[in-house]
């Protein structure tokens, strides 16, 4: 099974590359047979993409991880998303027992005085709860785009996540932040309004702050950690490396 995923996200690659948005939505949900899970922050990007998934009526189903530190705005914005698109957001949050061990390890804001206690706050309130969000998904959808980091930029618009045994898709891996916007601002998509206030790559609230003018998109998430771990686990190998970029690597 994983040598035939591999060859159909080759396939799905090259036919994103020559679709539009919508186009590329529409192939990733005919092509595959099982279940597709979009996980959205939120986000700009994540926004564009329940708009196109929603007005195509595409059977995806649309969930988010909720951490408990979320801003208030993205609270608003959720409630904001259901009622425009006549819907529900399906939300997985941590487990209540390994918060309270975390809490009790590291203290409340523990993830501040060292990378491996922000991985493991991470891997409670996310990567955890993402594992159950993706449980029993032949594909998954998500928002990252190519110009958001150096990392990033070595992802494919269609990859074969051997770590989950499912296909990934990135729609928006050729857009820049512009063209989101611009695509958000025709078709009266809402988006946080944090955005107007700085806040371009918008997660937990304590671990987010407004960017500077010239700094990069990221710089705003951990902004206390040094530029090359800026990734929440979400997105990376076993070993912490993004999975292209590791193939890259070894290739």
């Amino acid at each position: 099974m994983s040598k035939d995923l591999r060859a159909l996200a080759d396939e799905l690659n090259d036919a994103f590359a020559k679709a539009d948005l919508p186009a590329r939505l529409r192939l990733f949900r005919d092509a595959l047979d099982g279940q597709i899970v979009f996980t959205t922050s939120l986000g700009i990007e994540d926004q564009a993409l329940t708009r196109a998934i929603r007005t195509q009526d595409l059977d995806v189903a649309i969930a988010t991880l909720d951490t408990g530190r979320l801003f208030p705005e993205t609270y608003d914005l959720w409630a904001k998303t259901e009622e425009q698109y006549g819907f529900r957001i399906k939300p997985y949050y941590p487990q209540a027992e390994a918060i309270q061990a975390l809490v009790a390890d590291q203290g409340i804001n523990g993830f501040y005085y060292g990378l491996d206690m922000r991985k493991a706050c991470c891997n409670v309130r996310k990567v955890e709860p993402l594992g159950r969000a993706l449980a029993g998904a032949q594909g998954w959808v998500v928002g990252l785009r190519g110009d958001q980091s150096d990392h990033r930029s070595h992802l494919r618009f269609v990859e074969f996540d051997e770590a989950r045994g499912l296909i990934k898709a990135s729609p928006l891996l050729d857009f820049t932040r512009d063209d989101v916007a611009a695509y958000c601002e025709a078709n009266d998509v809402p988006v946080n309004a944090l955005h107007e206030k700085g806040f371009v790559s918008i997660g937990c609230a304590p671990c987010t702050r407004a960017i500077k003018p010239g700094e990069p998109e990221r710089a705003g998430r951990w902004w206390w950690e040094s530029e090359d771990k800026k990734e929440c686990g979400l997105h990376v190998a076993a070993d912490g490396s993004l999975l292209r970029a590791k193939e890259l690597a070894q290739s």
